[in-house]
């Protein structure tokens, strides 16, 4: 098979824009691009890539050729099977390519044709607390939740909040704080008769406590970083990038978002002063960032959530922003996020 033929669907050129690469991505539902400028191999582009370029805040309507990494490894023809196997694995990368005189593309060994299992896992884990908040009432997935909580509502063969455990549970995750409320006795029934190989303590709101109240339950029980996790949502990321990018930027708070893309069909035109025209962009893309529900925290901004007391995460945010303190933002592809929450995306979400 032509080399071409075989990345077909994950070719882009080199003035493809970050935006326009990430909504590849989430189209062909991959991670990584192959960047080409007429018929030359630049190199791959990876999500990390992208995620790394909108952490330093660069323009995401800027072309991939000025955020790509010109020092990935490749395979040469001189390698054996082995070697490209050994670098492989030692990258943990989805593909290597096979590159010749001129960075000519020759081929491209994927990681599901090159190892037997097909798993393509990295070897680290993290052993981090993890709290999920699965207080509310499920308003949004009425009538449904009138009989069944929210957190129990099956996609596939088990239920939304088995689903989240199961992502964190994968890179490591081991401790696991269920804030509960509303039909509390049914989500611990179902858990206490579960065959689970991870350790659960409930966290029983008497009253609705908001988005990160029931949190000030945890006083004195977590001595390190820990994730929040909303009990209606699904992000596919790898959840160690987070954590990496959360302790290495010393961050007191992590929120994990999305990025939200608007095609604007017209030309958008930017004024000054007495209304003369600034300038002109002719049907923009335009993104924001949205907040998908997920953070890591520091352990000591428990102690600055009130006790018993109605409180939201953005009024934690708000706190550590007022003593200059840090609020890191992990970026995610649009489609990497999924609010099962929501009646059509939970009905999308089971019909995968």
């Amino acid at each position: 098979m032509n080399v071409l033929d075989k990345i077909k669907n994950r070719v882009i050129s080199a003035d493809t824009t970050v935006i326009q690469a990430l909504t590849k991505m989430d189209v062909e539902m991959v991670k990584m691009l192959f960047v080409f400028e007429n018929d030359k191999f630049l190199g791959i582009l990876t999500i990390g890539d992208i995620q790394r370029a909108i952490i330093k805040n660069v323009d995401m309507n800027t072309a991939v050729l000025s955020i790509l990494d010109k020092n990935k490894i490749y395979a040469k023809i001189s390698d054996s099977l082995e070697i490209i196997k050994k670098k492989m694995y030692e990258l943990r990368s989805e593909c290597m390519p096979l590159v010749g005189d001129g960075n000519n593309l020759l081929d491209v060994y994927f990681w599901k044709e090159m190892f037997s299992d097909g798993k393509h896992a990295r070897l680290d884990k993290i052993d981090v607390p993890v709290v999920i908040m699965a207080g509310g009432l499920g308003t949004r997935l009425k009538p449904i939740t009138n009989i069944i909580p929210k957190p129990l509502i099956p996609i596939n063969e088990k239920t939304i909040l088995e689903t989240i455990i199961d992502q964190f549970k994968e890179v490591g995750c081991a401790k696991y704080y269920i804030s509960v409320n509303y039909k509390s006795e049914i989500i611990e029934y179902y858990f206490e008769h579960l065959d689970k190989k991870y350790d659960i303590t409930f966290l029983k709101e008497d009253k609705p406590l908001g988005t990160i109240g029931s949190v000030s339950l945890l006083k004195g029980k977590i001595d390190k970083p820990f994730f929040v996790s909303n009990c209606d949502i699904i992000v596919d990321q790898d959840y160690r990038d987070v954590y990496d990018y959360h302790v290495n930027n010393k961050n007191d708070i992590t929120v994990v978002t999305a990025i939200k893309s608007f095609h604007i069909p017209y030309g958008v035109i930017e004024t000054g002063e007495n209304g003369l025209m600034r300038g002109i962009s002719e049907k923009p893309d335009i993104s924001y960032m949205i907040n998908t529900g997920v953070y890591i925290i520091e352990p000591q901004l428990i102690n600055d959530i009130p006790e018993n007391t109605f409180y939201h995460i953005t009024d934690l945010i708000e706190k550590v922003r007022s003593k200059n303190g840090r609020i890191g933002c992990f970026p995610v592809s649009e489609k990497s996020w999924t609010d099962i929450g929501d009646w059509n995306e939970y009905l999308e979400t089971i019909r995968k």
